[in-house]
């Protein structure tokens, strides 16, 4: 499982054919189990091969974590309020305001069930995994950024696939930092909130 032919045919697998093959017209069902058992495989890839324990590091440095992930959030928002006014106003903030209840639990959700799961995937993994396969630093976050965006073809949306690589890049460059699954995923939850509570959401499969 660690010989460059093996890392491989992997990579290509998890991160080319299966995204690829979710915008094909096949059975739903089928899609989930081929997702879940991928991320099973990724699990236990980064457990029982990779030797990963999942414990929170001790040396986390939080305040300059936090200082960059508002930076950038000011940015994000700025640029996707200005996004809502200009081509549907009537939508800002509407979930926040007209379903709160809602609101609060697709972000518990969302936070659990898919950015995590995406971190250990797009950025744990991969780091972890292929880093070696790479002399260029900016062709690997790259590299990263791209299949990040192909996960998320299934969407058919030009403006998901721009935001999904942007935030590839961010992602990884806050990964290849830190090393830290849970910082990454959380700043990974915020902009995610965001986008659906400014109310883009429905383009990333929020229900509004």
């Amino acid at each position: 499982m660690q010989s460059v032919t093996y890392k491989l045919t992997e990579f290509f697998l998890i991160f080319i054919i299966l995204p690829v093959s979710f915008i094909l017209n096949y059975p739903f069902l089928v899609k989930a189990l081929l997702a879940v058992s991928g991320f099973v495989y990724v699990v236990y890839i980064l457990v029982k091969v990779e030797g990963n324990e999942f414990k929170v590091a001790p040396n986390l440095r939080w305040k300059s974590f936090c200082t960059g992930v508002f930076v950038k959030f000011i940015i994000i928002a700025v640029l996707t309020i200005a996004y809502m006014l200009l081509t549907a106003k009537s939508d800002l903030f509407h979930v926040l305001y007209q379903k709160p209840k809602l609101w609060v639990i697709i972000l518990f959700a969302y936070a659990m069930f898919s950015v995590y799961p995406q971190e250990l995937i797009y950025r744990t993994l991969y780091f972890q995994r292929y880093a070696s396969f790479f002399k260029s630093k900016s062709l690997f976050v790259f590299i990263n950024a791209s299949v990040f965006s192909m996960a998320h073809l299934f969407y058919r949306n030009p403006l998901v696939l721009l935001m999904t690589f942007l935030g590839g890049i961010l992602f990884a460059m806050t990964y290849d930092r830190t090393k830290s699954t849970l910082l990454v995923s959380i700043e990974h939850a915020i902009y995610g909130f965001w986008l659906f509570t400014v109310g883009m959401g429905h383009m990333l499969g929020f229900p509004d």
